[in-house]
Parts: structure tokens; C-alpha cells; sequence
């Protein structure tokens, strides 16, 4: 019986390479290396490789990059007449990186039974530094000036990708989702990347493709300006 082929391990404040994608395993599906840190640098370097941190409370820092990848094109999400119905009685309000502190905890806001969280107070204070640094965005959903849904990620040019939503009324985090897309549309080769496939996602517009190809949009998507360097806020239509 052969074993199977092992991660990658990352010493922490090591060289910031990550190993080529043929090393990803295929079980579970895209676990490319463990360990590491949540550096901006190091965050940086896998976002542009495609390649992400997802892992629990007590387990080492995991990177992932599936395949088949999960990704929402802009012009392709799907609104539905109810929603739409939403947005023409205007009662929400978005904005852009007003309250992205606050995004990201709502997000980490247990939502099973087991009360467990991927978003760690770690994964919190390195998206919060990326933030500041201007690479991490949030888009939040107000009814009157109470946050009711939004969603955060991280951008480079034309290329976001999303973290994670939360909603606390129906079809906020869907309305963030919709303004995302509507900031992204006009760049040809946008991309959100939504990472792991669901079925939420696909009724929404999303598609799955593969690693090779996902790649192919993230090079486009990242030479091209991002649209988030003049957008200050944003209103629902």
C-alpha cells in the first residue's frame, strides 16, 4: 500500500514560496501546505498564487488551492425577481470600507450548533492589517444605521476574493454580493473568486473551472486596474 504524498510545511518567518501547484493534494481536495504565518507578505504572495488559509481553532494554519475552483464573473450572477423587488424600495443602503472591523466579526459570528468558527481572532487581526494596508475590502448593508448584512475579501486589480458574508435580514448579503459585482462589471476580465463550491453559490451564477484555468483569469484580472481605488461608497440602485 503506498502512502499518501504529505503537505508542504511552513516554518514561520521563512521565505514566503509556496510549493507548484502539482504538489497540491488531491485529498482533501487542494491542501497545498501547513504552517506559516498571517504576515501581509506572506498572505499576499498566496493570494497571487491563487492559493488561500482556511483551518480551525487548534489546528496549524492550512493553505488551500482546490480544483475544481469555485468563481462568480460579475456578469453572470443571477438576480431574481424578489430581489429585485428589494432593491427598487431602496430601504437598504451600502457602503464601502466603512465598518470593516465590524464586517469581519459579524462573519466570524458562530452560525452551527458546535459554535465553531474558521474565522479566528488570528485570521481577524491579519485581515484587519491587510486592510489597513489597503488590500482587504468590506462592503456593508445598513438599514437606517443598523449593519444588517456585508461581506469582505481581498482584492488585487480586477480579481476579489471573497472571504465571507453574513446577513442578519434576508437578502443583505445578497445585495452586498449584487454592488460587488456591479463595482466589478465594467473590467472584461473581473473575477470572484469564491474558493470552495456550493450550492448556494452555483443558484446564484457561480461556476466551477479548473485550477489551469482559474489561474488564466487571475493573471488577467490582476493586471487590470482595480476598481476599488476610486470607489469611496456605494448606494443600491
Amino acid at each position: 500500500m503506498t502512502s499518501r504524498p504529505l503537505p508542504a510545511f511552513i516554518t514561520p518567518g521563512t521565505a514566503i514560496d509556496f510549493p507548484p501547484d502539482d504538489a497540491a493534494m488531491s485529498e482533501p481536495n487542494g491542501l497545498i501546505a501547513v504552517g506559516g504565518d498571517l504576515e501581509p507578505a506572506r498572505l499576499m504572495a498566496a493570494y497571487r498564487r491563487g492559493i488561500f488559509p482556511w483551518y480551525e481553532v487548534g489546528q496549524p494554519i492550512m493553505w488551500w488551492t482546490p480544483s475544481p475552483r469555485c468563481v462568480l464573473f460579475p456578469g453572470a450572477l443571477h438576480v431574481s425577481r424578489s430581489l429585485r423587488k428589494v432593491l427598487r424600495r431602496g430601504a437598504f443602503r451600502v457602503s464601502f470600507d466603512r465598518a470593516f472591523e465590524r464586517v469581519i466579526r459579524a462573519c466570524a459570528e458562530p452560525r452551527e450548533q458546535d459554535g465553531c468558527t474558521w474565522i479566528t481572532a488570528e485570521m481577524m487581526q491579519a485581515y484587519e492589517n491587510l486592510h489597513q494596508l489597503g488590500h482587504a475590502h468590506s462592503l456593508e448593508v445598513w438599514r437606517d444605521e443598523r449593519l444588517v448584512g456585508g461581506l469582505y475579501g481581498v482584492a488585487i486589480g480586477a480579481a476579489f476574493f471573497g472571504e465571507s458574508m453574513f446577513s442578519r435580514e434576508s437578502n443583505a448579503s445578497k445585495i452586498a454580493l449584487l454592488t460587488l459585482c456591479s463595482t466589478l462589471a465594467p473590467a472584461e476580465t473581473a473575477l470572484i473568486d469564491c474558493q470552495i463550491v456550493s450550492a448556494h453559490l452555483l443558484e446564484l451564477g457561480a461556476q466551477t473551472i479548473t485550477r489551469t484555468r482559474f489561474h488564466r483569469c487571475l493573471e488577467a484580472a490582476a493586471e487590470t486596474p482595480s476598481p476599488f481605488q476610486s470607489v469611496s461608497s456605494m448606494r443600491t440602485s
